[in-house]
């Protein structure tokens, strides 16, 4: 997500735009009015949203043309620092997945490129990568970082999939739930069809791995909503288990939205209108019950995401927030099923596997998966949460009926 511009050496074209910027929303609301979301989606099984490359491109289509003429390609992060360490010009096949690929064939979709308006602009986008490429390290390149020259050069999948795989994601149905800045939820797929949806949302991309596919429900916040609110309150984040643990489950009445980013949301529906909230506030209402509300909304949009993407077998949970032992036990409980937690660098892991896979030197996935520990569902939480949740879809469907007339 996101869009980094770059000239033929490798040069940015102007600043890169993050996936949290809000500047094409306009362009998204027209989108989505118009049908032309649907049926991209309907094409290529991605939605979009504000911060993606189609609606950052039309943009700079608009109000920045000048950039888009001195550029050569329209990449990601991962694909710049290719460029500059082996010369050439690629994309990983998981980031060109959003939102132009057929991930079955993968190759671009001229018509969702058409739908886009963005057809002229084809040549911006580079050819995905094949499975198991390895790239070689410029001699100039390998002098400056003192490594051997012709060293390969993996690139790896962007960091939603290389979670999914460092967290052992290796059977169709297993599920991966990354709470992070980003709450990701994944699941393991063998089809590539992209999902009939009313709703627009998500994401379906192409892997390292032939016949293999994840389908992707990555909503815009999740610990990072827990760094604001910690900050309001004047609360460190090693104070968060003890806090969790002082409110019952519920929050002793308090309840949330979680939607706090400027863009909205994408995951599991787009609404750049989309804000977070908190109800239920009384004078007894202490710092402990809003974050324990806060954190059970964020459970919440990942059972949404879950129940959205047909997750059938275990679940795997990685990031920031599943090393909180408090947060891990609410989501077992809101998701009524046991995790299996990651708590080392999982994009990391599942970057340096896809490597190993390319040199021929698969790792052992048994090993792969033994370092990990297991938050086990409690009966009392699952049932208790059934009921939240049910409340949780009950004012999402108000909150956004609200946000339509804004």
């Amino acid at each position: 997500d996101g869009l980094w511009l770059r000239d033929a050496e490798g040069r940015g074209v102007g600043r890169a735009l993050s996936w949290m910027d809000g500047r094409a929303a306009d362009i998204l609301d027209g989108w989505t009015a118009d049908g032309v979301a649907q049926r991209v989606h309907q094409r290529t099984g991605a939605g979009m949203f504000p911060g993606s490359a189609a609606p950052l491109l039309a943009h700079l289509a608009k109000h920045e043309p000048e950039r888009l003429a001195e550029a050569a390609v329209a990449g990601y992060c991962v694909d710049a620092i290719v460029q500059r360490f082996t010369g050439e010009i690629t994309v990983d096949a998981s980031d060109a997945s959003q939102p132009f690929l057929n991930v079955g064939s993968r190759t671009y979709d001229d018509q969702a490129l058409d739908l886009c308006g963005l057809a002229p602009h084809r040549r911006l986008l580079a050819e995905p990568a094949p499975p198991g490429t390895l790239h070689t390290l410029l001699p100039e390149v390998a002098a400056e970082l003192g490594l051997p020259a012709g060293l390969p050069v993996s690139a790896g999948p962007f960091d939603i999939p290389a979670c999914g795989f460092g967290s052992g994601l290796a059977e169709v149905g297993e599920g991966n739930l990354i709470i992070g800045t980003t709450l990701a939820s994944q699941v393991l797929t063998d089809d590539p069809a992209p999902q009939v949806s009313d709703d627009p949302a998500g994401m379906l991309l192409a892997t390292p791995y032939e016949g293999r596919y994840l389908r992707v429900m990555p909503a815009m916040i999740g610990t990072a909503g827990l760094d604001w609110l910690l900050k309001l309150l004047g609360v460190r984040i090693q104070e968060l288990d003890a806090l969790l643990a002082q409110s019952p489950y519920g929050a002793g009445g308090v309840t949330a939205l979680p939607f706090l980013s400027a863009s909205g949301e994408r995951a599991p529906f787009v609404d750049a209108r989309a804000r977070g909230r908190l109800d239920g506030l009384s004078p007894t209402t202490g710092r402990a019950d809003l974050v324990r509300a806060l954190c059970e909304s964020v459970a919440y949009s990942a059972r949404h995401c879950m129940e959205t993407l047909g997750v059938s077998r275990a679940v795997t949970a990685c990031g920031g927030g599943a090393r909180s032992g408090e947060w891990a036990r609410i989501f077992a409980g809101v998701l009524g099923t046991d995790l299996h937690v990651t708590d080392d660098a999982v994009g990391i892991r599942g970057a340096a596997q896809v490597a190993w896979d390319a040199l021929g030197t698969p790792v052992d996935a048994e090993a792969w998966r033994a370092h990990r520990r297991t938050v086990t569902a409690d009966p009392e939480a699952t049932a208790f949460y059934a009921d939240g949740y049910a409340a949780y879809l009950r004012t999402l469907t108000t909150a956004r009926e609200a946000w339509s007339t804004t």
